[in-house]
């Protein structure tokens, strides 16, 4: 058909196709729907296309609705398709576990409880106002009775401008109007008061207690009526708003409240910028909102920003709890407590009652998140380090896992404690080395069992060899079985110490140091454990060679950023783990957790009081006792240093004229010398015995052995002398 006119429709033309044999009425006569169901859809443009071409996330992506993209999806696994198009659950997440439900049954009744006995204390407050307000209530009603059945209020401000403007008859007709209006008010007015004069009269006749009954009911309702609008009969329960329920709404203002030019230029241009792909719901004490953030914005810059994130919710900072959600890195988690997770009262330790046990290849509870979660932490193959200002809880945390190995009768525990206050000491019974204190002898034992540590490692390593060859140690690690092997020497060993600080700044750092880092190389794999504690975490007081190969991390409450990264990593401050946010001694034990987990999350290690500690260790002494590996007291110190005096020993067997001497070739004439003392001494001993006097140094020396050079360790002999000398001075002067 010809196109119409643009003003004008061509009724002639019309006429001539409509004639036209092929298209007249006998031409064909299609099925617009059936054609369009066997249309070919038409390929999807090029990623490099038009970029006005339609986005396709503006495309409802359901089956009814693809269009053009079916084909494409007829390639994706229908397994995949449903995890894409996953329904929701028919139960909210807290109603779905006991820990829900128990959560906001407690919430609940707690609040109830409260409220309850807020009121309780103040009825008699509550009974004078009523007795006051309740009579002006009643002459109050009264005259809105009168008033309402008069019907004044109905056209007066009509009648008035008629009056104003000198209309009588309109005047007469609006009263008129309003008599008839109020003619069936008052028979209402005149009814209820039949009622009122019926219902004394019965209240009178029946019981006392409905007498009662019905002043309770009717005074407060006449004294509500009589009260001042700003002077309500009860008092407020709260002062402010401590916890309001989690809304869309408010999570919005609260992320545009950020300062974030991603978030609100994105939000101006879009309010549905901010999406949210999960309802929000309770989930433990707390409400979760799981959020999409706006394009290019992840969810690590708003959790860097909880303080702001906290203050524009107006809650505690500990009371809101931001972390990166899965599915996207622009995916963000807002759990919101009922209460500050400092106020929540903390389960206790699982591991408290009678009948627990630990198995060291397995996970055990250690602490809690701030929703109450229990979270399980593991020893095996993993090294510790634990790092806090002083009150943080840090020692409670490292001991808490001393204790759980304690459960594990196949567990050796050895460890020093090098702030001398005796905070271990409950669990020697089960220590088969333990040193408490910073003194000179206490370090030196500290430093020699890291020498033994390494050691152990070696013999360990070989052991290791042995079982894998014959095929019981596949991975070429320790196995639970070989661990439970009697014989084996591949059981958990578990070393530990407390303020390493004071070894790593005392004359054995850099040995001590370079030694521990090797171990905590080696036996990972060989079932030695490494538990470290400190205060001060900068590259001399813990060296960097220990804090990256430690995988597993505890910060508590630390002063700067320097020192949360030292302990946590690089970065984790930048990225919003940040323990700085917690107070010592106030929220003692708190702490950001890394190795567990795809990310870190914030804790709250339990705290066992030595009371429980004590009740612990005895059933952990019953478990060794059983299993025969209880360590007996004359096991439970490793003498490192003579009881003789080694100065005046070495002065003594100094062979001849010599200058230097090799350390193996002392160690021969001291054990002859004092066998019951120096038997069994090797070079790196005599070495470790000679730390307490600085003036004999170990160095090299060299001899000529066959006509070869050889270099060993020894001292010299001008350096003894002078040792001496020194300490006979200091004698004399003290």
């Amino acid at each position: 058909m010809t196109a119409p006119d643009e003003n004008r429709f061509d009724w002639q033309a019309a006429e001539n196709d409509l004639t036209d044999p092929t298209t007249g009425p006998d031409a064909e006569v299609v099925d617009l729907d059936d054609a369009r169901a066997r249309r070919v859809p038409r390929p999807r443009p090029p990623a490099d296309a038009d970029d006005t071409a339609e986005d396709a996330e503006t495309v409802d992506d359901g089956p009814e609705h693809l269009g053009g993209l079916v084909d494409a999806a007829e390639d994706i696994p229908p397994e995949v398709l449903a995890r894409q198009r996953e329904r929701r659950p028919i139960l909210a997440e807290w109603a779905r576990s006991w820990r829900g439900l128990r959560a906001a049954a407690r919430h609940q009744s707690k609040d109830a409880g409260y409220v309850t006995a807020y009121h309780a204390v103040r009825l008699p407050k509550y009974a004078a106002k009523t007795v006051v307000w309740a009579p002006v209530g009643l002459f109050r009603g009264l005259g809105r009775a009168l008033h309402w059945a008069s019907a004044e209020e109905g056209n007066w401000h009509l009648r008035q401008a008629a009056a104003t403007r000198g209309e009588a008859d309109v005047w007469l007709k609006l009263d008129a109007r309003r008599q008839r209006q109020s003619v069936w008010r008052w028979w209402v007015l005149a009814a209820g008061a039949g009622a009122t004069v019926a219902g004394a009269i019965v209240l009178t006749l029946g019981p006392a207690w409905w007498r009662y009954l019905a002043l309770a009911v009717v005074v407060p309702l006449l004294a509500t009526l009589g009260r001042p609008a700003d002077k309500p009969l009860t008092d407020r329960v709260t002062e402010g708003t401590r916890y309001r329920k989690l809304t869309a709404d408010l999570v919005r203002r609260a992320l545009t409240s950020l300062q974030m030019a991603a978030i609100n230029s994105a939000v101006a241009k879009d309010p549905k910028a901010i999406s949210f792909p999960v309802d929000i719901h309770r989930d433990g004490p707390g409400h979760l909102a799981v959020v999409d953030l706006p394009y290019g914005v992840e969810a690590a810059e708003v959790v860097a920003r909880r303080g702001r994130l906290a203050s524009a919710m107006r809650l505690p900072l500990d009371q809101v709890w931001p972390e990166p959600a899965p599915g996207h890195t622009g995916r963000l988690a807002l759990w919101v407590g009922y209460e500050p997770a400092s106020q929540m009262t903390q389960p206790p330790w699982p591991l408290l009652s009678e009948s627990a046990k630990v198995d060291l290849f397995k996970a055990f509870p250690f602490a809690t998140t701030p929703r109450l979660d229990v979270l399980d932490a593991e020893l095996m193959f993993r090294n510790w380090l634990f790092g806090g200002q002083p009150g943080s809880g840090k020692t409670f945390a490292l001991r808490t896992l001393l204790l759980a190995a304690s459960l594990d009768a196949r567990a050796e525990i050895r460890g020093y404690e090098l702030k001398g206050v005796g905070d271990f000491a409950v669990l020697e019974q089960v220590m088969a080395e333990y040193g408490n204190g910073f003194d000179d002898e206490t370090l030196a034992r500290c430093f020699a069992f890291i020498e033994w540590l390494y050691e152990e490692c070696r013999r360990r390593s070989k052991r290791i060899e042995h079982y894998a060859r014959l095929g019981k140690a596949p991975e070429n690690k320790v196995t639970p079985e070989l661990a439970s092997l009697k014989g084996s020497g591949l059981h958990p060993l578990v070393a530990w110490f407390d303020e390493l600080q004071e070894l790593m700044t005392s004359k054995y750092a850099k040995e001590s140091g370079e030694i521990l880092e090797k171990v905590i190389k080696l036996g990972q794999a060989l079932g030695v454990i490494i538990l470290i504690g400190t205060q001060i975490p900068d590259k001399d007081s813990l060296p960097t060679g220990i804090t990256r190969n430690v995988n597993s991390r505890f910060c508590l409450s630390v002063a700067d950023q320097t020192a949360n990264d030292m302990i946590l990593g690089t970065s984790a401050y930048k990225q919003g783990y940040r323990a700085t946010v917690f107070v010592p001694v106030d929220e003692a034990g708190w702490g950001i957790l890394r190795g567990f987990g795809p990310k870190p999350s914030a804790v709250k290690s339990y705290k066992v009081d030595n009371i429980k500690a004590a009740q612990i260790v005895t059933r952990a002494v019953a478990l060794r006792q059983a299993a025969g590996t209880l360590p007996k007291p004359d096991e439970q110190t490793r003498e490192v240093a003579p009881v003789a005096d080694v100065l005046g020993d070495l002065a003594r067997v100094w062979p001849g004229d010599e200058k230097a001497v090799w350390n193996e070739t002392l160690c021969a004439l001291l054990a002859e010398l004092r066998p019951d003392v120096y038997g069994g001494w090797e070079a790196a001993q005599l070495t470790t015995a000679l730390k307490p006097h600085p003036l004999v140094k170990v160095g090299d020396v060299g001899r000529r052995i066959d006509g070869k050079a050889t270099t060993r360790r020894g001292i010299k002999h001008p350096d003894v002398l002078a040792a001496i000398a020194e300490r006979d001075r200091k004698r004399s002067a003290g």
